[in-house]
């Protein structure tokens, strides 16, 4: 690919807010009202967001039009880091077997997440409020963690969660390689030169 190529290609990162489909255009009939990523800027033909967050889920997307580039950072090779608010105060035990890996999904869908590093925030991150409110302090404590996975199943992290006994209540992902959200507001975003995994 020649530099003239390269520079034809643009690359994005955004704060995804809570709320938002991690798509362009809705193609569910039954979900019209639903708030798309290409309302919060006008962004080029082509444009594709790369490793998709759910709809309660916020925090970083990478936003290419370069698919070489989408085949990299979903590549086991780039880590994801997620800051993770759980119900409850979580053990040392959980943590392990969060490390080790553990079985999300049920009977033939099944499956072993690859071992990840996870640790316990402390202090907590302080984010601002969610459009929706999580839930009130009478129902009990709660604590955040760091969870960085190689690997991206459908609401993987939510699921492995909840396999060691404590509920994700907010989920928002703080890194992809070497490219961080910072200090940026919900709905925020950047154009970037490109993406490096450092």
């Amino acid at each position: 690919m020649t530099d003239i190529e390269k520079q034809k290609h643009r690359h994005f990162i955004i704060h995804k807010p809570f709320g938002y489909l991690s798509q362009f255009v809705n193609n569910q009939s039954k979900r019209r009202n639903k708030k798309l990523l290409g309302t919060l800027a006008d962004f080029p033909t082509g444009i594709m967001a790369i490793g998709r967050l759910d709809e309660d889920s916020e925090g970083l997307l990478f936003l290419t039009t370069d698919g070489q580039v989408s085949e990299e950072v979903r590549s086991k090779k780039v880590e994801k880091e997620y800051y993770v608010q759980v119900d409850g105060l979580i053990t040392k035990e959980s943590l392990q077997l969060l490390n080790k890996g553990v079985t999300i999904g049920s009977g033939k869908a099944s499956y072993q997440t690859l071992p990840c590093h996870s640790y316990l925030l402390d202090p907590s991150p302080i984010f601002k409020a969610r459009t929706k409110k999580i839930r009130d302090d009478r129902h009990g404590p709660t604590c955040w963690l760091s969870i960085t996975v190689r690997e991206g199943k459908f609401r993987q992290v939510r699921k492995m969660t909840a396999a060691v006994g404590f509920p994700t209540l907010r989920l928002i992902r703080v890194r992809i390689g070497g490219v961080r959200l910072g200090g940026m507001s919900a709905g925020e975003v950047v154009e970037v030169d490109g993406f490096y995994n450092a």
